[in-house]
């Protein structure tokens, strides 16, 4: 995997990062989402694709097959033959680490960061199945996330992209961003 770029993006629930990884996918980039493995597994093992639900599943898997399984799944999906790759959603530095061993400088860390108070208006205006509708919900959710080791993995960002404005200027953003790591 060494002529591969991976850029992953991470932040907060609600943060923009599923828009972000739209502007890679609009272009032919792969894009693998690490909550899609969480997803298929929590349908595989015949639970409703609910908040809770995907959490616990989550967290068991991490305790039964280490913090880094999601990370493993997800690499492992990469096509051989790609120039660039984009994952979504890395929540611990088990995830990152799995990332950095098999790229090295190869891959670039983009923090798609966004306030609060913009991030719940958001996420309660999207309508995806395992979206928290509540303050409480949400704020759990964020907490869960951070129990991951998400603060760290933000911390370690190469790239901050801040999302506080519209969907476009977000989208443009991410676009500039991309070539640059494209052209490397």
């Amino acid at each position: 995997m060494e002529r591969i770029k991976i850029v992953a993006f991470t932040g907060m629930p609600g943060s923009g990062k599923t828009e972000a990884v739209k502007v890679a996918s609009d272009r032919g980039v792969q894009v693998l989402r690490m909550g899609d493995a969480v997803w298929d597994e929590v349908k595989r093992q015949g639970l409703p694709l609910v908040a809770k639900e995907v959490g616990m599943v989550a967290d068991e898997m991490r305790g039964t097959h280490g913090p880094d399984i999601w990370a493993r799944r997800t690499l492992a999906k990469v096509d051989p033959d790609a120039k660039l790759v984009v994952i979504d959603g890395i929540r611990s530095m088990a995830e990152m680490a799995v990332f950095k061993d098999a790229l090295g400088h190869d891959f670039i860390l983009v923090n798609i960061h966004c306030p609060d108070e913009i991030r719940m208006k958001r996420v309660r205006s999207r309508g995806r199945e395992d979206d928290t509708s509540t303050l409480e919900a949400f704020r759990a959710r964020d907490e869960r996330e951070l129990s991951w080791g998400l603060d760290e993995v933000i911390e370690e960002a190469d790239v901050v992209i801040s999302n506080t404005g519209t969907k476009q200027e977000l989208r443009i953003n991410v676009a500039y961003l991309l070539s640059d790591i494209f052209a490397w």
